[in-house]
């Protein structure tokens, strides 16, 4: 185990005070604890790992952490947009409310335990620029499969994103159902599920030891549960503001909630543990 982790463990450390000194925003209004801390919090990472082992960037570490930049920057400045300038239905500033009032103990579990987490979900890619060997023949093209689902996601998460916008602003008291939201409800979870999967995809070939293995399936593992319980939030939430209308009603029978052509069409009965 010493020998597995000692070369990188005084990273991993730094990278979870980069990561608590980053999401510590959230102690100014909680929710920023896990979404602009959050995605700050990957690109920092990024930047750090990259520059520390840059002389050790191979083609697919290299696109594996452009992904992640680019995610984290794009959603980074998209929340902290939507703070500024969008007026968040009633539903969601109850849940800000509430988030605020939580005992100061609360906010630093809070703190400290998702600092840990995005290290964990950040662990494939240093794991990756870390490896004693690189993947080649069948790992290879694994790690190239998750390249694929990894940018795919980043694309359907970005294209939600500015299609949900746009929508709201030319119809601010309607759901959105048109461009990505015709195939599944919650395209933006989607895409970020698989930007994560195929972050965890790539280093298949190269985890080291069954404790790379379980940092990186926790990371994994977490944030995907944490997309569902967002999913079923979501659902509620927008159960109350349109359930009454029948074409939202033939919309949520018809399409798929999370995962598209797979006839799941709510996640209301599925304990998600997270959420």
């Amino acid at each position: 185990m010493e020998q597995l982790f000692s070369p990188i463990s005084p990273l991993i450390l730094a990278l979870i005070v980069l990561s608590l000194v980053i999401a510590s925003v959230g102690l100014r209004k909680t929710v920023w604890f896990i979404s602009v801390g959050y995605a700050f919090a990957i690109t920092g990472m990024v930047i750090v790992t990259v520059l520390v082992y840059r002389n050790q960037l191979t083609l697919i570490a290299g696109l594996q952490n452009i992904a992640l930049l680019l995610w984290s920057l794009r959603l980074g400045i998209y929340l902290v947009r939507r703070e500024a300038t969008a007026k968040m239905p009633t539903s969601v500033n109850d849940q800000v409310a509430r988030a605020q009032s939580l005992p100061l103990m609360v906010k630093c579990f809070i703190w400290v335990s998702v600092s840990v987490l995005y290290v964990a979900m950040f662990s494939p890619s240093l794991f990756m620029l870390t490896a004693p060997a690189q993947p080649t023949g069948l790992s290879a093209v694994i790690a190239w499969l998750g390249v694929i689902v990894l940018y795919g996601g980043l694309v359907i998460e970005s294209v939600a994103d500015q299609q949900k916008s746009a929508f709201k602003l030319q119809s601010p008291g309607k759901f959105c159902n048109v461009g990505l939201y015709r195939l599944v409800r919650c395209p933006n979870y989607l895409g970020e599920i698989m930007v994560w999967l195929g972050s965890w995809v790539i280093g298949l070939a190269i985890y080291n030891g069954i404790l790379q293995w379980v940092i990186s399936l926790i990371g994994l593992a977490c944030i995907t549960l944490i997309m569902m319980g967002s999913t079923k939030r979501l659902e509620k939430g927008q159960a109350q503001r349109y359930g009454h209308l029948p074409e939202y009603q033939q919309y949520i029978t018809s399409v798929p909630v999370l995962f598209p052509f797979i006839p799941v069409y709510t996640l209301e009965n599925v304990r998600v543990y997270i959420e």
